[in-house]
């Protein structure tokens, strides 16, 4: 689904409506072997690729099945993901609405061991921190497919982007809504900074609000809520019975577009598939490339200030509607050329080797002719037919913020603590 385009200078991004991220990773490393399972399978529901559903892939899951020796029943499906499916359950035993992420079984993914080891460190704090989701149990599940790791998590309402794509058709958020999720995402950011863990995949659709009270509610009324699910069954395309690993039907993943949300609730930082310890930073990062900092392009050394560029990003695309760098048809030098455009400082000394290579023969990268940041966000602000509800004073204010966090240098990039404490946010 698109939403309206304002038509600028840059390319405006179409929004993606699938609620996890999205890799572009195989499960195998036979391509022509993919290619032919990808079309051995067909269904009506158009969800996670069926050819994913092997040894290593996904788990089968069946609504109303019980989880962890019956625990957990599972109701409807949140959403999927390269590397996971997401479903709504009932936790039997506290009478409690949850999520359950089911990893795949690849022995070589270790995305939810990181997840796991950065989320039992958030729950060892206590009180645990106010606007990052929390984790409530973890579980192995063995089945046809192998041994899956199963991330039990509060569930939470629709991401920032649904919201909008929900309640606001022309993409850009009130400037009063922006301003409360921008200072709640910068509380939970700076929750983590303080526990040195960096998230490493900081954008919009990995903001979520908090549900309201739902515990009390039957089971007939919760998947009320969520919409009935809707069930594609699978088959061979040659008839034959299907595989002990592929299920008998795939399910549409539950939406809450029919519901009337309250926009008061709190806003979480969800999705710690990248996250990771300040004790065993990763070598990269999968964060989408037009959000992603720059010490990660020219593969330096990564730290939890990955996220201070990432959220610089995201605050620029809470209160226009639009990140600040192109992601259609983007390239790692086009995007380095767009930053020089945009960051507080010069490129680093020790990157410039590369970047002169990286830009070689690319006219595109070499033009340093576009706006400035202020310039740029005053003119997607306010050269739209929008109706702008923010001051111009409040468009430089915002500038000044977003530029404190778009420094090449990772060290002179404020900290979330230090952007909360801009009094523009209380005022």
């Amino acid at each position: 689904m698109a939403i309206p385009c304002i038509i600028l200078t840059r390319i405006i991004p179409l929004r993606s409506i699938s609620p996890l991220r999205i890799t572009s990773r195989t499960m195998s490393t036979h391509p022509n072997r993919v290619q032919m399972d990808q079309h051995l399978y067909i269904s009506t529901i158009d969800a996670e690729p069926l050819h994913r559903y092997r040894q290593g892939g996904y788990h089968p899951v069946t609504l109303g099945e019980c989880l962890k020796a019956g625990r957990y029943k599972v109701l409807h499906k949140l959403g999927w993901g390269g590397y996971s499916t997401v479903w709504a359950a009932r936790d039997q035993r506290e009478q409690t609405y949850v999520a359950v992420k089911i990893s795949v079984a690849e022995t070589e993914y270790n995305g939810d061991t990181r997840e796991l080891q950065t989320l039992k460190v958030l729950a060892s704090h206590h009180p645990r921190p106010k606007h990052t989701v929390h984790m409530l149990d973890d579980f192995d599940l063995k089945g046809p497919n192998g041994s899956h790791k199963c991330l039990v998590y509060e569930l939470l309402g629709p991401n920032v982007p649904d919201i909008i794509d929900a309640n606001f058709p022309d993409g850009r958020l009130p400037g009063k809504l922006a301003k409360t999720i921008a200072k709640q995402c910068l509380i939970g950011l700076d929750s983590l900074h303080q526990r040195k863990i960096g998230h490493g995949d900081l954008h919009t659709r990995n903001l979520a609000f908090a549900m309201p009270y739902i515990d009390d509610l039957t089971e007939e009324r919760f998947i009320e809520m969520l919409g009935k699910p809707e069930v594609g069954y699978v088959q061979k395309r040659d008839g034959k019975c299907l595989e002990a690993g592929v299920p008998e039907y795939v399910v549409k993943p539950a939406s809450y577009g029919n519901h009337s949300w309250n926009l008061a609730q709190d806003v979480k930082i969800i999705d710690f598939g990248e996250s990771f310890l300040h004790t065993a930073p990763p070598e990269t990062l999968h964060t989408p490339l037009s959000l992603r900092a720059p010490e990660v392009i020219f593969q330096d050394n990564i730290d939890y200030r990955v996220d201070l560029w990432s959220m610089g990003c995201m605050l620029f695309e809470l209160f226009v509607g639009q990140p600040p760098f192109d992601t259609f048809l983007i390239t790692p030098a086009i995007l380095i050329g767009q930053m020089r455009e945009m960051a507080t400082d010069e490129l680093p000394e020790r990157w410039q080797h590369e970047w002169n290579t990286m830009n070689t023969g690319d006219v595109m990268a070499t033009e340093s002719t576009g706006p400035n940041l202020q310039e740029w966000l005053e003119e997607v602000y306010f050269d739209s037919p929008l109706s702008p509800d923010l001051t111009r004073e409040d468009i430089v204010r915002l500038g000044r913020i977003v530029g404190r966090l778009l420094h090449f240098e990772p060290s002179a990039r404020a900290s979330a603590k230090q952007v909360l404490d801009d009094p523009w946010f209380n005022e």
